[in-house]
């Protein structure tokens, strides 16, 4: 079972971890909020969740090329 977890959490892209670590609160808190919010919201937050992963794997791409140019 640990190693589902585990799998599952390098597979979400991280979202739940960053959201956690600026807001102060543990990853699996967030996971468990995201997880209400989208039972009451029939799905929606799904969305805001793609949108985020989108949004960090955009931003790592342009650290990554900024550190090549610079360098």
């Amino acid at each position: 079972m640990d190693r589902l977890k585990d799998l599952l959490e390098r597979s979400a892209f991280g979202v739940c971890n960053y959201l956690g670590q600026k807001m102060g609160l543990a990853s699996a808190r967030v996971r468990l909020y995201f997880i209400y919010i989208s039972f009451v919201a029939l799905g929606s937050p799904i969305i805001i969740y793609l949108f985020v992963a989108f949004w960090l794997n955009v931003k790592s791409y342009i650290k990554k090329k900024r550190n090549a140019v610079w360098q």
